[in-house]
This record gives structure tokens, C-alpha cells and sequence, in this order.
């Protein structure tokens, strides 16, 4: 630039028309164009995997049917969404049901950067735990999340926070939870997508041990940063209990009710005030009534991130009315679903982790049981997951559709050997093994495996491995029987997810599908037959075990695989084509840790005489679950 260039008024230098900006590589392309959030490229179909109406269910088995539709205490105008899967994608799949219909969203996103996931999980009946590893899936997420420090993280938080203003509806709100390491980032982030209408920052003072430190302030608040649709959003002012000093000017009555005089502003004189009648303290931006979640407390799920009720309900209160729709992207524990199922309000909730899913499973079963037993309205809610349209994702973006280099991809990473000029349904070798890697969106079936089976047996081969995304329920038993009268030997092994990761290098756990077994007991009741489940055999994936405990709890896994169960579910009359029912389950809980291995339920809703496939479903303590089926015949 040349140096006789006068700058002033009249030519004002380029610098002083500069706005403020948060800049992070990747929000521009390499021509300087702002990037935008690939929202038809991330929309996927949402699979229904399970429908959950466990009061109803009950009151089937019951023979209450009638009773409990008369008392018409299921709500029908909306099923509630628990979604498993990469929150871009599953709100990109949102949108086209749901843009600009949901009322409010809450999100309490990670913000630790070296934050610890391990965690203790309990196991059997007794007070004993187990350590539970991040799932590799979630590992993965959190390295690419963090793999480039404050850049990684604000360009995931950015195209989440402009989908969710996508799926805000214009009364609608969202609430952000973050704490000191990234609440500016965070702030700045929304007023870049909320641009100018922020509503509050929030201080949530909770009551933390305070350690000594001769360099700063003990840390004991975090922060929640609220903003608005449009100006047009809901807001319903919230009051808290009064101090104690306040209470102390009242004085009781003949009644007992306790008043006080005060000056009357516009008349003069005196007027009685009745504490009973005054709202209460109104709640400002400081909120240091509601203290963290106790470890004894009733609604602890010990869960690492769990937050308290009160703190979810003061938000839903304040910025939703009954029958809004409230959302929760990083759903953890399942609190905001809960909370809202409870205040009347319709939820969606999603989460990448299993366990997380698992955990939010439970617990919304209890809300159900419990509001129905208390007399009040609930909802159903589904359960659904992107299951293998993931994996199209990820074979269009990063395989460009070719099955042979997807099996060459997944042999690198589980080391087999390819076959050269494999074109048959042997791909490789690992040791005396040949392993067979199914198709990128197909579901290993019970003739795909007698097929290998074969094909091996002509090779030669003694023992094959049979590596598939998903599979057939109840192949393992089919396997057993192939064994049995094959005399080869076979193992089923998932593809683990996390080989998705673009540029991983290192390869992931292979392990073997987790082995259930199950029979029919029937019973006769007034000449009819009913049928119940009887759990035989459970021995679990130990996929998220730390190492140093795997070699352990893999022989308490064989002696005493039950103690490995937290949750089991079954539908009585499974069809291929329908999502999962559940007409019963029992789980563990904090109190009871008791597990029934034979259901309670005595089904006898079958239409006639013939055989029926019911289904059993198994969730361990660490997320993982297992389904076979069972042939009844009535």
C-alpha cells in the first residue's frame, strides 16, 4: 500500500470499519466464503427401534385394559423421541417434521477438554461396581470435538447451535450450560447465531467443597446463557420461597394464617398482606437456591453430568407452557425429559452415547409408572436410532460407495490377510481363520451364515469369522448349531462404528457379539395357556471394560454372566417389521438390585392357536444391548 495514502473522514482507513468477530478455523472456506451447515447432506431416516407404554402394557397383562382406558390418563397427541445417534445428524433429520416447533431447548454440551470418562457402574445384586471405559464411539467423538483445541469444539458447538435456531419455533428459546473453561466461546457463538437476542446469563451458585489454594477463588458456580427466537418468546416469571427474615414481620391470626399490616399506597391508612398470598421472592440471575444433585437423593442416576431436577424445572417453567415441545441434544441422564414428561410437556431427547440412552430409558419408564400411579396424564415415547444410515453417510462421503474398499478398510484395521482376487464370500485370513466382512448396509442373516459356512468348509477351513454391522437376531444360536453339526467353528464380531473416524490410524477393539439364550415356561390359568421368558444364559461384550480389569470380570462374566444384566424387556408377539414392544421388563435400581430371570407377566393375548416369535432384549450395566427370539406355541 502506498505510504502517500491519506487516511481521515473523507477516506476512512479500512481497519476502523471492522466489526468484532469470533473467528475459528474452519468457519471460512478457502475463498473466503462463510461455510454453511450441510443440512440436506446430514438428514437421515429415523429408525423406530422400540415403542415404550409401560402402563398400558400392564394394564393389558392385567386385564385392566378397559379400566385404564376409560380413565383416559395416556396423553395421544404426540410420542415422545429418544434418539440415539450424532446430534448434527439426528436434528438435521428433525427438521423436516420439526422445524420451527420446538418451544425450548436445553443443552448441557461437554466443555472439559481433559475430562475423565471413566466411570463406576454397578454389577449383581450387592453393592459392588465395575469400571466402565468412554465407548469408543464416544471417544472418537470427543477427539474429533477437541482433536484441534478451541477451533474443533466451536465449530461443532456452531453448526449444532444453528440447527437447533432451525428447529426453535418463533416463541421458542434456548438455554446453553457451560462453565468457566468456555462460557465466553460459548456466548460468542450465540450472539453470532442469536444475533441480538440474547435474554440472560445465568450464575448457578451450587455448594462446593472449598479446597485451600493460595492462588485463586475456589471455583463453585457454572453458567447458563439463555436467548430468544424472536422478541416474541415465551416467558412466564418464576418466584422462590421467602427468606426467613421476611417471614419473621408476620404474625399469626386467630386462624392461624399469618398477616401483617401495611402502608396502603393509594388509599392511605393500612392494609392486611397474607404470606400465603404473596407469590414469594421473585427469581433473578443468581441462582443459588438449588443445590447440586445429592448422592442419596431419589432422583440420582449416577450419572457423571447429572444435573438436579429443580434446576431443569425452574427453565422449563419459565420459558414453556404446557404441551410445548422441549428439546435436549446432549440428553445424558435423561433429566430434561423427564422434568418435562412430569410439567406436561412433550419431549425430544438424543445422545451419542448408549449408555446414556440406556440410563434416560429407565428412567422415563419410572416417570411413566409413577405418574399413572399417581393419577396423572403421561405420554408414550419411541425409541429410535440412524442405525445404517450412517453408515450410507459415511460410505457416499467417505468411500464413495464402493463395498470392496469397505472391505479393505475394515481387514486393515482387524489385521486379516485379504484373499487375492477375492470374489466370493471369503475375504481374507487371520491366523488358520478366513474371514468373511459382510456389505456395508446389509444385516448378516442366518442363510448368509450357512452360506459362509459352506464356502469355508470347501476351502478347508476350520474356524471363520464373520465381521457384519449388524445382525440377525438370534444368529447366535443358529451358530451354535452349525458347531454342533458343522464341526466348524464360527465368531460373530461387530464393526465397531468408530472406524468411521476420518484418518484413524490405530485400530479399534474387535469383540465378539454378546451371547444370549432364553426359553419359553408356560402355565395354565383357568384352561388357557399364558406364557412367561426364562433368561438361560447371558455373557456379555466386555467392549468398555478397562483393560487392566478385562481379564478379571471376563471370568466373572462366565460363572455368573446374570450379574451383568441391568435391564431386560420382552415382547410377547414380535414381528419383523414393528419396532419392539415392551409388554414387560424389570432392571435394577439404586434401592433394589434385585433381578427376576423368569418375566412376571403371564401373556395370553395371542389371537389363536399356533406358533408366535416373542422377542427378549438385554441392556448390561455398561449400555450394551442383546436381543434373540423365542418360538411359543400356543
Amino acid at each position: 500500500m502506498a505510504d502517500n495514502i491519506r487516511w481521515g473522514l473523507d477516506n476512512p482507513h479500512p481497519f476502523s470499519q471492522m466489526k468484532t468477530e469470533l473467528i475459528w478455523e474452519g468457519k471460512y472456506d478457502e475463498y473466503g466464503n462463510r461455510r454453511a451447515v450441510d443440512v440436506a447432506g446430514s438428514a437421515m431416516p429415523l429408525q423406530k427401534i422400540e415403542t415404550v407404554d409401560q402402563p398400558r402394557s400392564e394394564a393389558v397383562a392385567s386385564g385392566q385394559f378397559e379400566l385404564f382406558e376409560r380413565e383416559n390418563k395416556r396423553l395421544d397427541d404426540f410420542r415422545n423421541m429418544l434418539i440415539w445417534g450424532d446430534n448434527k445428524l439426528v436434528m438435521a433429520s428433525l427438521l423436516k417434521d420439526f422445524k420451527g416447533k420446538i418451544d425450548l431447548v436445553y443443552i448441557d454440551p461437554p466443555f472439559d477438554v481433559g475430562a475423565d470418562f471413566t466411570m463406576n457402574v454397578p454389577i449383581g445384586d450387592e453393592k459392588e461396581t465395575v469400571g466402565k471405559d468412554q465407548s469408543a464411539l464416544e471417544m472418537v467423538a470427543y477427539r474429533d470435538m477437541w482433536g484441534k483445541g478451541t477451533d474443533s469444539y466451536l465449530h461443532m458447538m456452531y453448526e449444532r447451535l444453528v440447527l437447533m435456531r432451525e428447529l426453535l419455533s418463533e416463541n421458542g428459546s434456548i438455554y446453553v450450560h457451560c462453565d468457566w473453561r468456555i462460557n465466553f466461546f460459548i456466548r460468542s457463538l450465540l450472539d453470532d447465531v442469536f444475533a441480538g437476542m440474547f435474554l440472560n446469563e445465568v450464575v448457578w451458585a451450587y455448594f462446593a467443597f472449598k479446597r485451600s489454594t493460595a492462588q485463586k477463588f475456589p471455583q463453585k458456580h457454572d453458567t447458563i446463557l439463555s436467548y430468544r427466537k424472536t422478541d416474541a418468546h415465551n416467558w412466564n416469571t418464576q418466584y422462590k420461597p421467602h427468606k426467613s427474615e421476611y417471614i419473621k414481620r408476620f404474625k399469626k391470626d386467630k386462624e392461624g394464617r399469618l398477616y401483617r399490616d401495611d402502608v396502603n399506597p393509594t388509599k392511605g391508612g393500612t392494609r392486611v398482606i397474607y404470606l400465603d398470598e404473596v407469590l414469594g421472592d421473585i427469581v433473578d440471575s443468581v441462582w443459588d437456591d438449588i443445590p447440586p444433585v445429592n448422592p442419596v437423593a431419589a432422583e440420582r442416576y449416577d450419572y457423571s453430568t447429572q444435573k438436579p431436577e429443580a434446576l431443569i424445572e425452574r427453565i422449563i417453567k419459565a420459558s414453556s407452557n404446557e404441551g410445548d415441545l422441549v428439546a435436549d441434544f446432549f440428553c445424558g441422564s435423561g433429566t430434561t425429559g423427564a422434568v418435562a414428561e412430569k410439567l406436561g410437556r412433550r419431549w425430544i431427547m438424543a445422545d451419542l452415547g448408549r449408555f446414556a440412552i440406556h440410563t434416560s430409558r429407565k428412567r422415563l419408564i419410572d416417570v411413566q409408572r409413577n405418574l399413572y400411579k399417581d393419577n396423572k396424564p403421561y405420554r408414550s415415547f419411541d425409541v429410535y436410532n440412524l442405525g445404517r444410515y450412517e453408515r450410507q453417510w459415511w460410505q457416499k462421503e467417505r468411500l464413495q460407495g464402493a463395498d470392496e474398499e469397505h472391505r479393505r478398510v475394515v481387514m486393515e484395521f482387524y489385521r486379516a490377510e485379504p484373499l487375492p482376487n477375492a470374489t466370493g464370500l471369503l475375504h481374507g485370513r487371520k491366523g488358520q481363520a478366513f474371514v468373511h466382512v459382510d456389505n456395508i448396509d446389509s444385516i448378516f442373516t442366518r442363510e448368509e451364515l450357512r452360506a459362509v459356512v459352506k464356502a469355508a468348509q470347501e476351502a478347508g477351513a476350520k474356524e471363520i469369522h464373520c465381521l457384519a454391522w449388524e445382525f440377525e437376531m438370534d444368529l447366535r444360536l443358529v451358530c451354535h448349531e452349525l458347531e454342533a453339526a458343522e464341526g466348524i467353528k464360527i465368531k460373530l464380531i461387530p464393526i465397531p462404528r468408530e472406524i468411521m473416524e476420518k484418518n484413524r490410524k490405530n485400530p479399534p477393539p474387535f469383540l465378539e457379539v454378546a451371547v444370549l439364550e432364553a426359553e419359553p415356561v408356560y402355565h395354565d390359568k383357568s384352561g388357557k395357556r399364558i406364557v412367561d421368558i426364562k433368561l438361560t444364559k447371558f455373557l456379555p461384550s466386555l467392549a468398555e471394560v478397562p483393560s487392566k480389569e478385562l481379564e478379571v470380570l471376563k471370568e466373572r462374566a462366565i460363572k455368573s454372566g446374570f450379574d451383568f444384566i441391568d435391564f431386560w424387556a420382552v415382547d410377547f408377539d414380535w414381528h419383523e417389521d414393528k419396532p419392539f414392544e415392551h409388554h414387560w421388563q424389570d432392571y435394577r435400581t439404586r434401592k433394589d438390585r434385585s433381578l427376576k430371570t423368569i418375566s412376571t407377566l403371564g401373556y395370553d393375548k395371542y389371537a389363536k392357536k399356533g406358533n408366535y416369535t416373542a422377542c427378549v432384549k438385554v441392556i448390561d450395566v455398561f449400555g450394551c444391548d442383546t436381543s434373540i427370539t423365542v418360538e411359543v406355541t400356543i
